[in-house]
């Protein structure tokens, strides 16, 4: 099953499933559509949702300060789980519900990933990733978050490094050597960061991808939506491409990041242990799928 093939993250040595888990909306409200559909779900949900992944086999759970609850409900459902999955967190943003802020000085970033730690209920977070706010060069020029991440690093607190931003400041961060991760927006439709991925291959450097599925744009819930959203008219024809099926959309999007081995692991978020499984089974249909991806990017393209 290809999404319980392990990939290598870059010159880590670490092995995570080619699906990782995106563990924001089983913390925060979030998602495409509007009411109840965005709404976080229970603590009892949030923790048959994390069960749920692992007991299916993936082995990345990725998460942020900024997700609200979900650093405490992955330290409260799957703590005593931990070894069996590679544990990726953010800092920078922060949780303030119902809203967040962002503190980037060392003293912030230091105190953000004691409180992660605790939240998580474990002695060391695996990957801990800038979370970029609005001026994020500043960040990277002043210096005091990646110095407070390499402290905690060298205490024992984080093995290994990664930030999350896209394009000409994410080269920078390819470039710089600081980083052993890097987490990309790219997708079927969105696919700006491709020379970044092939720059981090280059560079050793591992690949999360976040709007993998253009959040929500390559699933069935952007049916109702089509004529709202400026990517409707490619939408309805890569629609038709798969004779219209929205489960063919979805996999199609699957297929396109799994053709790419630069990629690492592709993070899908949900709150529904169904789209858990429904995810995973999507992924032996990729062979047949990697097959129309020649005529899907000619649509893209326009």
């Amino acid at each position: 099953m290809a999404g319980l093939e392990q990939r290598v993250i870059g010159r880590t040595g670490v092995g995570v499933t080619f699906l990782g888990f995106g563990a924001l909306e089983i913390g925060r409200d979030w998602g495409l559509g509007s009411g109840e559909s965005l709404l976080r779900p229970d603590d009892e949900a949030a923790g048959q949702v994390l069960n749920t992944v692992l007991d299916v086999g993936i082995t990345l759970i990725d998460t942020a300060a900024a997700y609200h609850r979900s650093e405490e409900r992955i330290g409260r459902s799957v703590a005593d789980r931990r070894g069996e999955f590679v544990l990726a967190t953010k800092c920078g943003e922060h949780s303030q519900e119902p809203d967040t802020y962002y503190d980037f000085s060392y003293a912030g970033i230091t105190a953000s990933i004691d409180r992660s730690l605790q939240l998580l209920r474990t002695d060391v977070i695996d990957i801990l990733q800038i979370h970029f706010g609005p001026d994020p060069e500043e960040v990277l020029d002043r210096g005091e978050t990646v110095g407070a991440m390499k402290a905690a690093q060298g205490a024992g607190k984080v093995r290994f490094l990664g930030a999350s931003i896209d394009d000409e400041l994410a080269t920078r961060c390819i470039q710089s050597g600081d980083f052993d991760v890097m987490q990309l927006g790219y997708n079927l439709l969105r696919q700006e960061n491709a020379a970044n991925i092939d720059l981090a291959a280059e560079h050793g450097i591992g690949v999360f991808i976040r709007t993998g599925l253009g959040n929500g744009l390559l699933t069935e819930r952007v049916l109702p939506l089509l004529d709202a959203v400026p990517e409707g008219a490619t939408i309805k024809r890569l629609l038709d491409l798969v004779d219209g099926d929205p489960a063919g959309l979805t996999a199609l999007g699957m297929a396109f990041l799994h053709a790419n081995p630069g990629i690492t692991s592709v993070l899908l978020g949900t709150k529904r242990v169904a789209h858990v499984r429904d995810n995973l089974a999507l992924l032996d249909a990729l062979p047949r799928y990697e097959a129309l991806l020649p005529q899907a990017q000619a649509i893209v393209a326009g």
